[in-house]
């Protein structure tokens, strides 16, 4: 966050474009562990029935940061030419010093994990651990990085899906923020009054996004969360690809947010939920959010500025990720059944002292343990008692 923040300061002291080519090339290459990073994080420290508002509310930062920097962008503006600087260097300068402060403070603030937080007495510390044992969350006592764990998320069947799940909200994500300027501009509004009008739209996103983290968490059905919320999403860009009305394609804007922010934070706690070992649940998240950050940059080549002003190609392409999403979403809820019935009927049972766990079944292919909580270490969420979330 430091050398991210200093980044985005320097932006604001560039003179040519090689030199802002350079800021943005060092910007992005700080800033790509923060958001895997950050959720990685979170989910070391909650149960799978409390993860979802805890991401959703870290992500709607980033609404919340959409909403406020329509409102900065309006303030700042008024500050072109002090310094003797353009207002858009005015923006990259403040927000950047106001991330540098974050940075510094954050050595203080992050603490480490439940097994080794300084800030946790013993008893507290056994009692979170346990807790999250007790969630099937058998790697919070610690584990020791081994290249096992890389490559049991590499040849896991879960992290490939979950990519396609999230590339088909993030790349969306990216448009929509691209393009929700130019739906404004249809109202007939420019400059300081279309940044403002920006601001409902990223405030409902918000609120949808903690609604359905809450929801989700609640009733722990991720998946239909997913495909609803596609869907909702999904008609809306099928009105702005039709519509040639500026008032009922900002109406379609806020039909797109449900699409799109509520399904990303979503997706990354159904990924998440469904993955134990806390170095395995690491590279199946940055997986998947890399995997969406790369078809991000679809976004930026697909409306096209002679598709002005209805942009049909890039909310066609749009449409289309959201089929994907909807199509891997399906996918991964239908295996992840499949799996737990499989588990229910007793086929992947390992032997457990001599003694396989069900009498019904042998199954010497599954392994052979010492004890169940060997299993459990080994196998992660490969063990037979492991229930996936749907």
């Amino acid at each position: 966050m430091l050398l991210w923040g200093i980044m985005m300061t320097v932006q604001g002291l560039v003179h040519n474009f090689s030199g802002l080519m350079g800021t943005r090339w060092m910007l992005g290459l700080f800033e790509a562990g923060l958001f895997p990073g950050v959720s990685y994080y979170l989910s070391c420290w909650y149960k799978r029935s409390e993860f979802g508002i805890r991401v959703a509310i870290f992500f709607s930062a980033a609404t919340v940061s959409g909403a406020f920097g329509g409102l900065l962008a309006a303030a700042i503006s008024n500050m072109d030419g002090i310094g003797g600087k353009p207002a858009w260097a005015w923006i990259f300068i403040l927000e950047g010093l106001a991330t540098v402060l974050a940075g510094l403070a954050s050595f203080w603030i992050i603490q480490d994990f439940p097994d080794t937080a300084k800030f946790l007495s013993e008893a507290e510390r056994t009692f979170v651990v346990r807790r999250l044992q007790a969630d099937d969350q058998f790697s919070a006592a610690g584990e020791k990085l081994k290249m096992k764990y890389i490559l049991q998320s590499l040849l896991d069947w879960k992290t490939w899906i979950g990519m396609m799940i999230y590339c088909g909200c993030d790349m969306p994500l990216y448009a929509f923020s691209l393009f929700l300027p130019s739906i404004i501009n249809q109202l007939g509004f420019t400059a300081t009054p279309a940044n403002l009008l920006t601001v409902p739209v990223y405030v409902f996103a918000c609120l949808t996004t903690c609604v359905v983290g809450f929801l989700a968490d609640r009733w722990g059905r991720r998946g239909y969360f997913n495909l609803v919320f596609l869907c909702l999403g999904a008609a809306g860009y099928i009105i702005l690809v039709a519509s040639r009305n500026a008032a009922l394609s900002y109406f379609a804007v806020y039909l797109a947010t449900c699409g799109i922010y509520p399904v990303i934070p979503n997706t990354i706690a159904w990924v998440s939920n469904n993955v134990e070992g806390s170095y395995k649940r690491s590279v199946t998240l940055a997986m998947g959010i890399s995997f969406g950050n790369i078809n991000g940059a679809v976004s930026s080549n697909v409306y096209r500025a002679k598709d002005r002003p209805w942009y049909p190609l890039g909310h066609g392409l749009v449409l289309m990720y959201i089929a994907i999403g909807f199509t891997a979403s399906s996918t991964y809820m239908l295996l992840l059944r499949s799996e737990n019935a499989r588990r229910d009927r007793g086929e992947r049972d390992e032997i457990i002292g001599g003694k396989s766990v069900s009498p019904d079944s042998q199954n010497e292919k599954n392994g052979r343990f010492a004890t169940v909580e060997d299993a459990k270490r080994e196998k992660g969420d490969k063990w037979s008692g492991y229930r996936y979330i749907t």
